[in-house]
């Protein structure tokens, strides 16, 4: 009988550590996730920051310009 009581306390503590590490766990996720969520990536930059890429032109260029540099790019 007293087997039985170690055993059981035993297994209501394992539980119990899990139980809270599985929760510990979850509020750590949400807190991650709030931080990003709040994290403007799409902002203008600060400084002097230079634009690297110019508009194309749709007119002047072809589909098989635009493939070639499809292909050129490996993209």
């Amino acid at each position: 009988m007293i087997s039985f009581i170690k055993a059981a306390l035993k297994t209501l503590k394992v539980f119990i550590i899990f139980t809270g590490c599985t929760i510990l766990f979850y509020y750590g996720i949400m807190w991650v996730s709030e931080e990003y969520q709040n994290y403007h990536r799409y902002d203008e930059p600060e400084g002097s920051a230079v634009k690297v890429s110019n508009a194309v032109n749709e007119k002047s260029s072809s589909l098989l310009d635009r493939l070639m540099l499809f292909y050129l790019n490996g993209e």
